[in-house]
């Protein structure tokens, strides 16, 4: 089936206000907010690279331009560094080849799925990748890049999805389930927040997504669904049955880091896991508990 185009293209929603981490996110993006040393936004596009992404679409909102110069070359800061006989390195993955970094502006707040029509026109007639930054990912390969193999396989419609107790599903979208085959399940349906004793299943819809351009056609044509706001759930269901539609069931942790303890539980796990910080973070989390 080598004639699959293949993904090279990923989504950014990041016009998002932040208000949960308010005042941190007054003057600067949520998005740009560190676990340990490197921006949650810099987690996720290493992801998507890691899985051969090439161009990534950041769908940003006023105030958001801090995102876009993240990524850009700091002659001064580099130059001076560089004078200083400084390490360079850790500023390698903040830098794009121009033309692989486009911002489009989502100009009024109407949800996720608005925000992904609003890059219709750099996606083009092309499937592409969607990474919700606030959703930390971390699994070795990384999430997209378990999600562009089994595309490479199956092709269609793929979400990345993760098991999780039953009595936690009332706070998540979960799918209705088809036949499995291994990482693989064939979506039958998409639930948002169902009552634990109507939920079709324990795999919750984690921030990553791989959809075929015709998504775009149906978010265009869509009415308002929850909360006033333009649901890409609500897109994606109208395409079950139309297209092939799986979920990939990911082996690695998820971090919700729209959340304050999600976000101190991500910045403790990858600090513990850090050979260069890990071990004197043990000894002070011991030591903090131990009052």
């Amino acid at each position: 089936m080598s004639s699959r185009k293949p993904i090279r293209k990923a989504v950014f929603p990041v016009a998002g206000l932040g208000t949960r981490f308010l005042p941190a996110t007054k003057a600067i993006p949520k998005e740009l907010l560190p676990i340990v040393d490197r921006p949650l936004i810099q987690y996720a596009v290493d992801e998507a690279r890691e899985a051969g992404i090439e161009q990534m679409i950041f769908v940003t909102g006023r105030g958001k331009t801090a995102l876009v110069e993240h990524f850009d070359i700091a002659y001064e800061l580099e130059t001076t560094m560089g004078e200083r006989g400084k390490d360079l390195s850790a500023l390698a993955s903040t830098r794009f080849t121009p033309g692989n970094l486009v911002t489009v502006r989502q100009q009024v707040p109407l949800g996720l799925g608005h925000a992904i029509w609003c890059a219709r026109s750099i996606v083009g007639d092309e499937p592409f990748a969607i990474l919700l930054p606030d959703e930390l990912m971390v699994g070795k390969p990384g999430c997209m890049a378990q999600m562009v193999e089994a595309y490479n396989e199956v092709g269609g419609n793929l979400i990345s999805v993760l098991e999780v107790p039953r009595e936690e599903v009332s706070s998540y979208g979960v799918i209705d389930p088809g036949a499995s085959n291994g990482v693989l399940t064939e979506v039958l349906g998409l639930v948002e927040k169902p009552p634990v004793d109507q939920a079709p299943s324990n795999k919750i819809i984690s921030g990553r997504y791989i959809l075929q351009p015709e998504v775009m056609r149906t978010l265009e044509n869509q009415e308002k669904g929850a909360g006033g706001e333009i649901q890409l759930t609500d897109a994606m269901s109208r395409m079950i049955g139309e297209q092939p539609f799986h979920a990939v069931t990911f082996a690695g942790d998820r971090y919700d880091c729209g959340s304050k303890t999600g976000f101190v539980e991500a910045t403790l796990a990858l600090s513990l896991d850090r050979e260069d910080i890990g071990a004197e973070v043990r000894q002070m989390a011991e030591r903090l508990l131990a009052r």
